[in-house]
């Protein structure tokens, strides 16, 4: 099983490019992280370049204060297709593979419409990456657009388009849906990216109501040769939270 470690919440007291190079230290695969945008694309690069990491995945950005995205948002569609436009140009500029473009706070079929034309303008400017969607909680994003991959699924079918993917994060799957092990096995030709924390307190991965070692299992058995993404928030020291790798 091989991991990246995202960027958000692993040393993420430490400026990007340092992060990375913890990263690599810590014997880490890939890496990913949510809003790249303070730094400069290329010392980015540069840090990747030195590590031989590879970045997997960044955010479009969340919008004014308060916001959490713009593509589901009616009546932002210029604000949201720029946003998508700026993760493009840094995914171009730092070989990113993959953009999360963030639904935002909405409800209802305009919100659904918005998104929809939203994420059919990034997969049309993106047809050497892909474009991720992903279910968030109610817990930690109430509100949010997106919540079930059941409504992902839906989206996906609608929009049409083969660069479009689920990000199947274990942890906000737990918490909505349940089933995780079904729900990889039926979805799988659907997935782009899998994450991992444990629930409900998003801690490492080797606690709480998931059996990691199985969901391990199942991601060999179903042949995911992918990094899997370490979105957790450690306790502490980032170093010091790694002991669940060794297990693994």
């Amino acid at each position: 099983m091989r991991f990246s470690a995202n960027l958000g919440f692993l040393w993420a007291d430490r400026p990007l490019p340092d992060a990375i190079r913890a990263a690599k230290a810590a014997g880490f695969d890939a890496v990913e992280c949510h809003w790249p945008y303070d730094f400069p694309a290329t010392d980015v690069a540069a840090a990747l370049q030195q590590t031989g990491l590879r970045m997997l995945g960044l955010n479009t950005r969340r919008g004014n204060p308060g916001e959490n995205g713009l593509a589901a948002l009616p009546r932002r569609g210029s604000e949201a297709r720029a946003a998508v436009d700026e993760a493009l140009a840094y995914a171009a500029a730092t070989q990113t593979a993959n953009i999360h473009v963030m639904a935002g706070f909405a409800e209802g079929p305009e919100a659904e419409a918005a998104f929809i034309e939203t994420l059919r303008y990034a997969c049309q400017r993106a047809s050497d990456r892909t474009i991720l969607i992903e279910p968030l909680n109610h817990y930690d994003a109430p509100g949010y657009f997106l919540s079930t991959t059941t409504q992902a699924e839906t989206i996906i079918e609608k929009v049409g388009a083969p660069n479009l993917k689920l990000m199947f994060d274990c942890y906000h799957v737990q918490l909505m849906e349940g089933d995780v092990t079904h729900r990889l096995e039926r979805l799988l030709p659907l997935i782009g990216h899998v994450q991992v924390a444990s629930v409900p307190d998003r801690g490492t991965p080797d606690h709480g109501e998931l059996n990691f070692p199985h969901i391990w299992q199942t991601l060999d058995r179903l042949q995911w040769s992918a990094p899997v993404g370490a979105e957790y928030k450690p306790v502490g020291d980032t170093d010091a939270s790694l002991g669940w790798m060794l297990a693994v």
